[in-house]
């Protein structure tokens, strides 16, 4: 099983295993850590936002169209913002670093 470091918009980390083909948000979720996922997954909501760490930006699969359209609609969107319900995990991301911003740093 691989691992992904979280840190929550309150700026505590969390290790938390991952699981192939699972959602990066549902992981995060189901660890119990807080994160948005109002639409479950669709793209459609952007709740899910998170910076991935710069060093692992080139080693995720690209942004769909869908998750460019919705980041187009938000604020302070990064090279490195990334919908989490998007980021289907691969045991190739093991060691993954991602931020959730505090909910004031975005807006949808």
């Amino acid at each position: 099983m691989s691992t992904v470091t979280v840190t929550d918009a309150k700026g505590q980390r969390h290790e938390l295993e991952a699981a192939e083909g699972w959602r990066l948000m549902e992981i995060i979720r189901d660890y119990g850590v807080e994160i948005g996922s109002e639409c479950g997954g669709a793209a459609s909501c952007g709740e899910c936002r998170v910076e991935v760490a710069a060093r692992w930006r080139d080693d995720l699969h690209p942004r769909t169209a869908d998750e460019e359209d919705k980041l187009d609609e938000l604020t302070n969107v990064t090279d490195c913002t990334r919908l989490a319900c998007q980021i289907i995990w691969s045991d190739d991301y093991d060691g993954l670093e991602v931020t959730i911003p505090p909910a004031n740093d975005f807006s949808i």
